[in-house]
This record gives structure tokens, C-alpha cells and sequence, in this order.
């Protein structure tokens, strides 16, 4: 596209301005400058042009005939450019917002409820951070967070989403029903690369059910609990979860839970900084993930 070689849009909108009101004086009022102003710009579009705009007579600008085409070309311009601005202005504004939880909590959980969210809130971009360190919660990095701990985190608001039993879960193919077959099949462990073991693990489990011939340390290792649950569906050995995420695989029979015991680990929280408590977009993630079905704890 040619270069457009236009005068100064301060003249244009100073002619355009005289022109409609005939009127130095009131075109000064409307832009807030001054009539000498309005007069020294009307004049250099003039010359700029070379061509004459106005006759000049007492108190009134009279447009000469070029200067009559050039307002009507302005006033449509102005007024496609004003419609365009009013347009963008009542917009509904868009609001980003970064929600970080672990892989296992977004996948297994959270994701699959998203559109709750559109429906109700269409202006609003989640974006999901998916890692197993507590990464700040300072408006960067992240807004609001679904952790793993005690509830109890310096000027944050917590509130509690879900608990968190582990129990040991595997497929039904296995045929595993006493645990005291449990050291013939290989044990399915979670390691994070960034926080090592996993919130339960097995040598914890084997504290309380003392399985004789039970190696904690051997098995299959992920660094992703999503992963773990698929080996367990594929009858790959038995892992230690949480009884809550799982609910579907238990539901459908694709798991199952042979024996026990079950460990009580600590809860899921919903964590917001309380400075942010009564901004809308916080409050209306926070409405959604309380509404995720299953996600609210009755205490």
C-alpha cells in the first residue's frame, strides 16, 4: 500500500471543527484551544493544501467550494472513526487469569470442567499452570493456586476443596484381594523431580500394614501422577492414590481397591491472596472451582 501523505491531524480536525460551527471561536470552545489557535492551523492546512477553505467575513467563516468537499469527506471520517472507538469502548474487556495447581489436579480434575467457567464468565482467559512447586501467588507468576497442605499459608485465604485418602488401587486383572500377595506385583510410585517423593508413599504405607517381603524401594517410577494411573488401569502393578482422584477408574471398575490400609493425607485448598478477595475475576474463579462438581469438602 502507497505511503499516505496526509496534512496534520490536528489541522484536519481544527478545519473540520470550523467548518461545521462556521466559527473560529466555536471550534476553539469544542477542542479546548484557542481561536488564534484554530486560525493558525486553518492556515497552514490552506497553504499546505493551496487552495482556499474559507471566505472570511464578520464573525462567520463562509467554506469556499473546495473547502465544502473537504468537510464532507472529514465528517464521514470522523464520524466512522468515532463509531469504531465507541464500539471498542463497550466491548466487554477481556481478564486473564493464571490458576497453578499440580498436573494430577488440572488433568484428572479441573480440565474437564473449563466450560463452566466460559459459559458463566466468556470475558475471562484461564490459564492453567500445571507444576508441583508453590509457585508465588503475586499476579506474574500466578493469581490463585489449588494446593496441597495444611491450610495455612501467610495472607492468603484458604478454603477447603477436597480430601485426600491414599489407598492402595489396582487393576481388577491383577486378581490381587490379600496383601499379603502384594510383594509378587511390582509397587507403582510417584517421584516429582523438583519435590521427590509424593505427599503418601509406600514406605509410609508400609508402616502401618507391615506387609512381610514387601521391597518399598523397587517398582515402576513416574514423575507424573497421571501417568501412575494409567499403568495401574493397564494392570502394570499397584499404586498408592488418592481414593478421590481416582473416583471414576473405582466407579467403572477399571480399579480397584484390594485391600487396606488407607492413609489420610493432608487436603486440597483453594488459595487466593486475601488483598485480592473482592476483585471480580478472582471471585468468579473462585465461585467456578467451588462449583466443580465433587471439588466443595463438607466439614
Amino acid at each position: 500500500m502507497a505511503q499516505r501523505k496526509l496534512p496534520p491531524l490536528a489541522a484536519l480536525r481544527a478545519f473540520e471543527a470550523a467548518a461545521r460551527h462556521e466559527s473560529a471561536k466555536q471550534a476553539a470552545e469544542e477542542l479546548s484551544v484557542t481561536a488564534t489557535a484554530i486560525s493558525h492551523q486553518i492556515r497552514s492546512l490552506e497553504e499546505s493544501l493551496g487552495v482556499s477553505l474559507f471566505v472570511r467575513k464578520p464573525r462567520k467563516l463562509e467554506l469556499t467550494a473546495p473547502g465544502r468537499e473537504l468537510k464532507d469527506v472529514l465528517e464521514d471520517a470522523f464520524d466512522s472513526i468515532s463509531v469504531a472507538v465507541e464500539r471498542l469502548r463497550s466491548a466487554p474487556q477481556r481478564h486473564a487469569i493464571t490458576l497453578t495447581t499440580t498436573p494430577v489436579i488440572a488433568s484428572r480434575w479441573l480440565l474437564s470442567w473449563v466450560c463452566m467457567l466460559r459459559e458463566t464468565h466468556p470475558n475471562i482467559d484461564l490459564r492453567i499452570h500445571a507444576s508441583h512447586e508453590a509457585v508465588a501467588l503475586d499476579g506474574v507468576t500466578a493469581d490463585i493456586a489449588i494446593r496441597y497442605g495444611d491450610g495455612r499459608w501467610p495472607g492468603m485465604l484458604a478454603e477447603k476443596l477436597l480430601d485426600n485418602t491414599f489407598v492402595p488401587a489396582c487393576s481388577p486383572l491383577l486378581g490381587l484381594r490379600d496383601a499379603a500377595d502384594l510383594p509378587k506385583h511390582p509397587l507403582i510410585h510417584f517421584r516429582s523431580p523438583s519435590v521427590g517423593s509424593g505427599p503418601v508413599d509406600w514406605a509410609g504405607w508400609q508402616k502401618l500394614a507391615k506387609v512381610p517381603g514387601l521391597d518399598v524401594s523397587a517398582g515402576l517410577v513416574f514423575s507424573d501422577e497421571t501417568h501412575g494411573v494409567s499403568a495401574a488401569v493397564g494392570a502394570q502393578g499397584v499404586a498408592l492414590m488418592s481414593r478421590e482422584l481416582i473416583e471414576d477408574e473405582l466407579a467403572a471398575g477399571r480399579l480397584v481397591v484390594p485391600f487396606g490400609p488407607e492413609i489420610k493425607g493432608k487436603a486440597f485448598y483453594l488459595v487466593y491472596p486475601e488483598s485480592r478477595k473482592n476483585e471480580p475475576t478472582i471471585q468468579a474463579v473462585r465461585d467456578w472451582v467451588m462449583a466443580v462438581p465433587g471439588g466443595v469438602c463438607t466439614l
